[in-house]
C-alpha cells in the first residue's frame, strides 16, 4: 500500500491533514474470440483499488465501439462493476446472431 497525503481546508485559521492508502489490486483479464487481436488470450495486470471494469476495458484499448459480455468469476457483470484484488475478468465480444437494439 502506498500513502497518500491529502490537505483538507477547513477555515482560514486552520488546515487539515489526512492520510490515507491506497493499495493496488491484480486483475486476471482473458480475452476471447476477435478480441483475441488486441492483446495475450490471458495476462494479469495491476490496478488502483476501486478499479471498475470499464477501466479494464479501456486499458486493454478495446474500441468503445464493440459490446461486450463482461464476465467476473463467472457472473455478468456491467461496466460500472468494482473489481477487487484476485478477481477473474472475461470479455466476450457478440459472437454471432442477434441484432442491436
Amino acid at each position: 500500500m502506498m500513502p497518500v497525503i491529502r490537505l483538507l481546508f477547513g477555515n482560514a485559521f486552520r488546515l487539515y491533514w489526512e492520510v490515507w492508502y491506497t493499495g493496488n489490486m491484480n486483475i486476471k483479464i482473458k480475452l476471447f474470440a476477435s478480441l483475441r487481436q488486441l492483446g495475450p488470450d490471458e495476462q494479469v495486470a495491476e490496478f488502483p483499488d476501486g478499479a471498475t471494469i470499464d477501466d479494464v476495458v479501456h486499458a486493454v484499448k478495446i474500441p468503445g465501439t464493440i459490446r461486450l459480455l463482461m464476465i467476473v468469476n463467472g457472473e455478468h457483470r456491467p461496466a460500472d462493476h468494482v473489481l477487487k484484488d484476485g478477481d477473474e475478468l472475461a470479455l466476450f465480444p457478440p459472437i454471432a446472431g442477434g441484432r442491436l437494439p
